[in-house]
């Protein structure tokens, strides 16, 4: 099955959710990205016990830390899903690009422009 989502999202596997620290995610805006997203397993179903209880975690933290420097939290996401709802994987894609759009250019990114223009 070819799953159909955004060709603008960059897929970044990691061994388990729990190993997302806050500071890839802020790292993330710094490097320019618009948006982040974290998908990990249905909570409860962790194979490393709470790992996606930590990324949970991680992910209100880092919105928190956007948050306090004035870039919208809803930047940042946590979706759950099992291994075979790839549909589900590629609606949340579709869903976090719409946010993303809805909400702009990362402000980081239009400051970083401004300032090598300078």
């Amino acid at each position: 099955m070819r799953l159909e989502y955004p060709t603008n999202i960059k897929i970044v596997r990691v061994p388990c959710t729990g190993k997302v620290d806050v500071i890839h995610l802020l790292r993330s805006f710094e490097k320019g990205a618009d948006g982040a997203y974290v998908v990990g397993c249905l909570e409860g179903s962790c194979q490393y016990n709470n790992g996606n209880f930590r990324a949970r975690k991680r992910v209100e933290q880092a919105g928190e830390v956007l948050e306090s420097i004035g870039i919208e939290k809803e930047r940042v996401r946590m979706y759950n899903l099992s291994s075979g709802e790839g549909t589900l994987f590629a609606e949340y894609a579709r869903e976090m690009d719409k946010i993303i759009r809805e909400l702009g250019e990362n402000p980081v990114k239009k400051a970083k422009r401004k300032m090598d223009a300078a």
